[in-house]
């Protein structure tokens, strides 16, 4: 229970952006028996805050929606305990995803940065996903928060930045075109599981691993906020449910 402690944290750019809302916010509930937590009751927003008006429950799941021409890219953000200023670190994540729409871009932020409050937009470390397949499973550096490093990791490659922040690829047991055979297509519901452990994190779907990244850069980012993304520019409707969390001890 200590563990849990130290580990969840307010997200304190957040809170002061808003200090003027007095709203209390909901601290994540405590573990079960297993170690993992719930992160979305299935019934409202406790405990996530996020941009109004593009964020609702929905069925059951988290649902985003933007047109076109009412995008903005933007985050729903995890709110934790409100007097421990301490953030999310070493954890594996559960969640469940599908598309509504055809087209779209969005994504888990982990280890993450409020760089934008107003916006509620969070940099970072994203395990990305797209409507169309073409980004989905790859580990992203959202708003160059960890160095500007663009695609961190590629689908079907475990990826090496040293300590001089220099590169270096290795395939994984499975081709690209083999793991992105496994994604489901729009309409379809798919299990995602992100592992957060020191320096490695870990991505997979339904299954399968799609990357991981090692990352010894001293641009890497050790800790932060959770969030899901919604990629601006886009008419899209996505849907997320059954987010769990357990939190693991430093490797």
């Amino acid at each position: 229970m200590r563990r849990y402690a130290r580990l969840c944290g307010l997200l304190l750019a957040v809170t002061t952006a808003h200090a003027a809302d007095s709203t209390p916010k909901a601290e994540i509930p405590a573990p079960g028996a297993d170690g993992w937590i719930s992160l979305f009751n299935g019934r409202d927003l406790t405990g996530w805050e996020g941009l109004p008006g593009y964020w609702t429950v929905t069925d059951g799941a988290i649902q985003c929606a933007e047109t076109k021409e009412n995008s903005k890219q933007t985050n729903l953000i995890l709110l934790c305990s409100k007097d421990n200023p301490e953030k999310f670190a070493n954890f594996e994540i559960r969640y469940r995803y599908r598309w509504i729409t055809p087209g779209g871009n969005s994504g888990l932020q982990i280890r993450g940065r409020i760089d934008n409050p107003k916006m509620f937009h969070v940099g970072g470390y994203q395990a990305d996903i797209d409507a169309g397949n073409n980004h989905t499973g790859i580990i992203y550096d959202e708003g160059g928060v960890a160095g500007g490093r663009g695609i961190m990791s590629k689908v079907g490659f475990r990826t090496t930045w040293d300590s001089d922040n220099q590169r270096r690829e290795e395939p994984l047991a499975k081709t690209t075109a083999e793991i992105k055979a496994a994604i489901r297509p729009v309409g379809e519901w798919n299990d995602a599981v992100v592992v957060a452990a020191g320096r490695r994190i870990t991505y997979s779907t339904n299954g399968q691993v799609t990357t991981e990244l090692v990352d010894d850069s001293p641009k890497a980012c050790k800790d932060g906020v959770i969030g899901l993304q919604m990629h601006g520019g886009y008419t899209m409707t996505l849907q997320f449910k059954d987010i769990a969390i357990r939190f693991l001890e430093q490797p």
